[in-house]
């Protein structure tokens, strides 16, 4: 009987059902994209902020240790302490190793311009685009081209293996009257000999950056290491690394780690924090402190927050006006089915079994729509995916009972107002034609 009059109702009021069912569809389809969204954009937010450069910076751990002399902090050692690029691999065996998007160590040594009145000027080594065989993968690849994709090159990039192709930046070339394909020739003073290092370099592009290199020639790093003398040495290492937002946990391990609790410290350990991916570096590379770049890192985690935030906003919207939506249809059927109801009421049917019947009917619409809503808005939000990102996003499955979890909490809500209704209904009223 009670599935006869479910079925019955439902083709009776098709129309009706089949609106509160589109416009929950509707609403399930808006929270699919946002929940796909909300899932990905970390990682899709993360990724599109590495164009401002690297987030942690790795330096000899001496370069941490300043002394005070008269008031002002003094450090001999900078500039002449080193890290040893063997030990560069480790970075990518940490934890958190499938984060680390790239890395680009840099060596900065002055040097003179031969024949040209320059003074000194810095010759940076580094990784362009190097292969750098790992344990876990023989044909990774890193350097600057990854790690600082806003660097703008006029011309060509040099090849990692040579030793006489450079890069000049563009506010020196134009000093020195130099462009691309040009040959410059370098001087460097040989500590304690007297003598110099010599060197010849063709110039493969125009290097513009808005920062120190654009007074500065970039070379491979090997290059430089031979010119300086210093083979297998670098000064610093930038990393990109994908990382969450910090909360409060984070800057309390920032302010003090050994005020973490033992449980505490395993949550920060293995949460991809910028804070917890940086000492897990110090933890692998030998003489090594790694800093986060806080303009970098604060920056992704205030834009990816109030992401989220507009996000879970916008899901609420859509749920509230679906659910009046609902409210609306159902309060009409109520209306309509007035005799029924009395009459069903006159023949001893109890308020909860006929709330139980219009409570049924909510959850099939909820079903139905949440199941059209979660196809429409997967599709939806792989459109989305590669308008905004370039790429699609990843299928979550816990999405599906997510989302008709949701549709039918919508529906239900929007029979609240109509359960009201089937209480105030009195039987000899409806049924006198009141």
């Amino acid at each position: 009987m009670y599935l006869r009059m479910i079925r019955q109702s439902f083709f009776e009021g098709r129309k009706r059902k089949a609106l509160a069912a589109i416009t929950v569809a509707l609403a399930a389809a808006l929270i699919t994209t946002l929940l796909n969204l909300s899932v990905d954009v970390g990682d899709k937010m993360a990724k599109e902020m590495k164009a401002y450069g690297s987030n942690i910076r790795v330096v000899p751990k001496s370069e941490n240790i300043p002394l005070k002399i008269g008031g002002v902090d003094f450090n001999p050692l900078k500039g002449r302490d080193y890290l040893d690029e063997a030990e560069l691999t480790k970075i990518k065996d940490i934890f958190w190793s499938n984060n680390i998007v790239g890395l680009a160590p840099f060596l900065d040594v002055p040097v003179e311009i031969a024949g040209k009145d320059a003074g000194r000027v810095s010759l940076i080594g580094t990784y362009f685009r190097k292969s750098m065989p790992l344990p876990s993968d023989e044909e990774y690849r890193t350097g600057v081209r990854i790690t600082h994709p806003y660097w703008q090159v006029t011309g060509a990039w040099p090849d990692d293996e040579s030793a006489s192709e450079v890069l000049i930046g563009r506010s020196l070339a134009r000093r020195l009257g130099v462009a691309a394909g040009d040959t410059i020739g370098v001087t460097r003073p040989t500590e304690g000999s007297g003598g110099s290092a010599e060197a010849s370099y063709r110039i493969t592009g125009i290097l513009a950056t808005g920062e120190a290199e654009d007074n500065a020639i970039v070379a491979p790093l090997g290059a430089v290491q031979a010119l300086a003398g210093l083979q297998g040495k670098v000064q610093s290492v930038s990393v990109s690394a994908l990382t969450i937002p910090e909360n409060e946990l984070s800057r309390k391990a920032i302010r003090d780690q050994d005020s973490l609790s033992t449980s505490e410290y395993d949550v920060w350990y293995c949460s991809a924090f910028v804070s917890s991916i940086a000492h897990q570096i110090e933890e692998a590379v030998i003489n090594a402190s790694a800093r986060p770049v806080w303009q970098v890192a604060a920056g992704e985690g205030v834009v990816i927050g109030k992401l989220q935030v507009l996000m879970l906003v916008v899901t609420l919207a859509a749920f509230a006006s679906a659910a009046m939506g609902v409210s609306s249809l159902m309060n009409t059927a109520v209306m309509e089915r007035a005799r029924e109801i009395g009459l069903m009421k006159a023949l001893g049917a109890a308020e909860w079994q006929i709330h139980l019947l219009f409570l049924t009917e909510a959850v099939i619409i909820g079903v139905v729509g949440g199941i059209l809503g979660f196809l429409a808005g997967s599709g939806l939000s792989q459109a989305v995916g590669w308008a905004v990102f370039g790429s699609s996003l990843a299928f979550h499955w816990i999405a599906v009972p997510v989302v008709i979890a949701v549709s039918v909490a919508t529906a239900l809500a929007g029979s609240i107002l109509p359960a009201r209704s089937i209480t105030r209904l009195m039987p000899v009223e409806v049924l006198y034609g009141r």
